[in-house]
């Protein structure tokens, strides 16, 4: 059966009933979005007491292929397995956004019997919250254009305005785009851009706030402009933060829903970690610990990027600390690094899997060592997998000192992942983590930036141009030096070159961009030839996308 049609036979409970028999939420601290959808209170989750010994388990894994990794389907298949063995678990996700699930990768609900449903809901409009959330930013691009059209009091200078209007479409067209055509009652003609909704500032603002307190404040902080004397001129100065908060009102409380076995799952938020910091929201996290005793989560792509900001970024503000981290891979992900074509996943090669199998080691020895997380390696395990390559990969992470766990939760949902779920618990209490920084929040942003590359993507250097390297400076002086940084860049190689696949060393990391995010508090870095506004590919996955008389949905993955 296909992941949706799965999804579509599930039996749910109504959510009110999830709320109430597995986490003690009453009803009246719910906003319900029909039987199967809700909204947590933040007043109730402000007040709940913290728990003194609830765990955060982080789920990442090995650089992204075409093959599929199921970073996502074992992140519910692990939340899954763990209620099955006693232990009183919360899933974390992130929400989906439509770019992919109209482009190439699909959906993000998981798949096979380890999924989060209502799935179409879930990967469609869900509540409303990316809708929110380009409404937010788009009403502050519109302001901006009216004042300047009005009287410009601010002293706009139109060739320095950064904000950007946004879209949850990938759409290539609207990456550079002129405005105000067609005469003085259309504002001033100017190059504008648009971005995806998930790279958002305002999205990353959602993501990292702890009250609505917090996100009004980091929305009057975004700075979306400059004057012709290079003063920023920010959204408090334009008096459309609040307003900007009231459009997220209901989009800044987390979203409860359950996986195919009823158990609850909390998604939040939904910045890619290729151009974002690939988090679901520091309050659906700091909530789901004082609901359960167990909380999973999951960070984008692979560990260089999304396990990085994880604890860079938003464990830096927010004081979460995972216990132990997952470290998910496929023996067809391996395959495919170590020079295997797509075409021949299927079949046994030793080989390539062995050579592949660095990119795996790289991972782990980046989240033991430079993050200070114990960990434990899933085999996501297919169908084609065979014996020996389960041996070899798990004779080899042997003489690295680490732990490997074969799971079929896509097969065989809970009981599938019930060893990896005991095997996590084991390393929770025999091997607790010492979570740890990269850089310091007083190294210059340069060396922040440096400390990434070299010691996570194992490159040589970094380099930029004379005008990037001013802008830093320029951030470093302006008092932004203590701001964290957010890596731009390719998800499918530790490089910024996409087909240079295993772990590279020796490379070049070269900076093209710099954005400064004073809301959310970090500095962008796009690197390579990354974009922001990504586009479809040739035959997009809204091509297979379907609604038949009855309202039933197929073709979505």
């Amino acid at each position: 059966m296909s992941d949706i049609s799965i999804a579509q036979d599930a039996k749910m409970e109504p959510i009110a009933s999830v709320a109430r028999s597995r986490l003690g939420i009453d009803a009246e601290h719910l906003e319900l979005y029909g039987n199967y959808k809700a909204k947590i209170s933040l007043s109730y989750l402000a007040d709940l007491p913290e728990r003194d010994n609830a765990k955060l388990i982080l789920v990442t894994a090995v650089t992204p292929t075409p093959a599929g990794e199921g970073k996502t389907t074992t992140t519910v298949g692990l939340g899954d397995a763990l209620n099955h063995i006693g232990k009183n678990t919360v899933i974390c996700l992130r929400e989906p956004s439509l770019g992919p699930v109209f482009g190439m990768k699909g959906g993000a609900a998981g798949g096979g019997y380890a999924q989060v449903v209502p799935m179409e809901d879930i990967n469609l409009h869900f509540t409303g919250d990316f809708n929110a959330i380009a409404l937010a930013n788009n009403l502050l691009a519109a302001v901006i254009d009216n004042h300047m059209h009005h009287s410009n009091e601010l002293g706009f200078d139109p060739r320095r305005i950064t904000w950007r209007r946004v879209l949850d479409v990938n759409d290539r067209a609207l990456r550079e785009v002129v405005i105000g055509l067609g005469g003085t009652i259309n504002s001033m003609p100017r190059q504008d851009r648009f971005d995806i909704v998930v790279a958002s500032e305002v999205m990353a603002i959602l993501c990292l706030a702890t009250s609505i307190t917090d996100l009004k404040k980091r929305l009057g902080n975004i700075v979306v402009g400059y004057t012709r004397k290079q003063e920023p001129i920010t959204a408090r100065d334009l008096k459309v933060h609040g307003a900007m908060a009231a459009l997220l009102k209901q989009a800044i409380s987390p979203n409860l829903v359950q996986t195919l076995e009823n158990n609850p799952a909390i998604i939040h938020g939904g910045p890619f970690a290729n151009i974002a910091h690939g988090c679901n929201s520091v309050i659906a996290t700091q909530g789901a610990m004082k609901l359960a005793d167990y909380v999973v989560t999951e960070a984008g792509f692979g560990a260089d990027l999304g396990a990085e900001k994880f604890i860079n970024i938003k464990c830096r503000k927010s004081g979460l600390r995972p216990d132990v981290a997952v470290v998910v891979a496929t023996i067809r992900a391996l395959k495919f690094q170590g020079g295997a074509l797509k075409g021949e996943l299927e079949t046994e090669n030793l080989n390539a899997l062995e050579k592949g199998m660095d990119n795996l080691v790289r991972h782990v020895n980046n989240v033991r060592t430079h993050f200070g997380l114990s960990c434990i390696i899933c085999i996501n395990r297919f169908s084609s997998d065979t014996d020996k390559e389960i041996d070899l990969i798990k004779t080899k992470m042997a003489h690295h000192g680490a732990s490997v766990s074969v799971a079929t939760h896509w097969a065989d949902g809970a009981a599938g992942a019930e060893d990896l779920a005991h095997k996590v618990v084991e390393l929770i209490e025999s091997s607790p983590s010492d979570v740890q920084f990269l850089y310091q929040d007083t190294d210059p942003l340069w060396s922040k930036i440096e400390k990434v590359a070299v010691n996570i993507y194992g490159a040589s250097e970094i380099t930029a141009n004379t005008r990037i390297r001013n802008q830093i400076k320029q951030l470093q002086g302006d008092g932004y030096g203590e701001y964290p940084v957010c890596i731009a860049k390719t998800p499918y190689s530790f490089s910024t070159d996409p087909e240079l696949r295993i772990a590279p060393s020796g490379h070049v990391v070269n900076i093209r961009e710099v954005r400064l995010a004073a809301g959310a508090e970090f500095i962008v870095c796009i690197c390579g030839d990354l974009l922001t506004m990504p586009g479809l590919p040739r035959v997009p996955a809204a091509e297979s996308i379907d609604i038949d008389k009855d309202g039933r949905i197929t073709g979505l993955f």
